[in-house]
């Protein structure tokens, strides 16, 4: 775990650094309330009280949207079938062996997080949880095709720190796993992401800033497989776009991220992107940040 570093965050929660990222696992303002409020909450979970759900998370890292997940499904006896994808079990470890970020959760999730660190599974009457490991542009596809999720957090690192994640090719197969009306949910609010989540076919939404987060103009993204409206039921945590993230998406920063063999390097991703916004005639990203008072820190692009 030499690469990781301990962080406390805002709010009592911790979380990790990566040293090889150069990027936290969570917001400083609270890796708790991030998970509560970017992912729990706007997964209108009781939308399946008493039923059962499938649900992927890609890049479980320390594992709080799991984690979190699981604590309400056991409070309204919801049945779960859960995969999880992610290439590095030391954050895990972590989590098994601190015991503030334990103590935030029903014990049963304890007991959960430890046979997927024994046994990359675990089972019951209620949940059935797999673990991944390795790269998840290939795990995915041990998935069986006929296994359609509902919700599917995606949480990795951002796309100019880990692109891989983030690029049509592999988004594609993501979204392909989406159940009808199903959700995908990440923090990004990147103009590439959505703009190609939205070129597959779904229906973008914005995850409003919470109360304390104000000076944010977004908390993430929410896409929606096969929206139907009248069948959508109203959430206080997600709304349209905004004009102004309209406007993003028309701006060279929308160029999406692109691995046609879904082995590429990095490097090469970001090189390849950089190519294509200088040969484009779009918006450069510079204007609309001036247009709307926009700083770099305000978002991950």
């Amino acid at each position: 775990m030499s690469e990781l570093v301990e962080v406390l965050t805002k709010d009592g929660s911790y979380s990790l650094r990566s040293l090889f990222f150069h990027e936290n696992f969570h917001s400083l303002l609270g890796a708790l309330e991030e998970t509560n409020l970017k992912f729990t909450a706007t997964s209108n979970l009781q939308r399946f009280k008493g039923k059962s759900l499938n649900v992927l998370d890609i890049c479980f890292g320390l594992g709080y949207n799991s984690a979190s997940l699981l604590n309400e499904l056991i409070k309204q006896k919801s049945y779960l079938n859960l995969y999880a994808l992610e290439i590095d079990k030391n954050p895990l470890e972590y989590s098994l062996s601190n015991e503030s970020f334990l103590k935030l959760w029903a014990p049963k999730v304890k007991t959960i997080f430890e046979s997927l660190y024994r046994k990359d599974y675990f089972e019951d009457q209620f949940f059935k949880c797999n673990v991944l490991w390795g790269d998840a542009r290939e795990k995915i596809n041990i998935i069986p095709s006929s296994v359609k999720f509902d919700l599917i957090y995606l949480d990795g690192f951002s796309p100019q720190k880990c692109p891989q994640l983030w690029t049509i090719e592999f988004l594609s197969k993501v979204t392909e796993k989406l159940n009808s009306q199903g959700y995908l949910i990440t923090y990004s609010s990147s103009a590439a992401v959505r703009k190609t989540l939205r070129n597959l076919g779904l229906e973008i939404f914005t995850i409003k800033p919470g109360f304390k987060n104000r000076t944010f103009w977004s908390q993430g993204t929410v896409a929606i497989a096969k929206f139907d409206k009248n069948k959508f039921k109203p959430n206080l945590n997600f709304e349209k776009l905004s004009v102004m993230e309209e406007e993003h998406l028309l701006t060279k920063a929308g160029i999406p991220y692109r691995d046609q063999n879904l082995n590429s390097s990095k490097d090469d991703i970001i090189k390849q992107r950089l190519k294509e916004q200088l040969l484009s005639n779009l918006v450069p990203t510079k204007n609309w940040r001036e247009k709307w008072g926009m700083t770099k820190l305000a978002f991950k692009s």
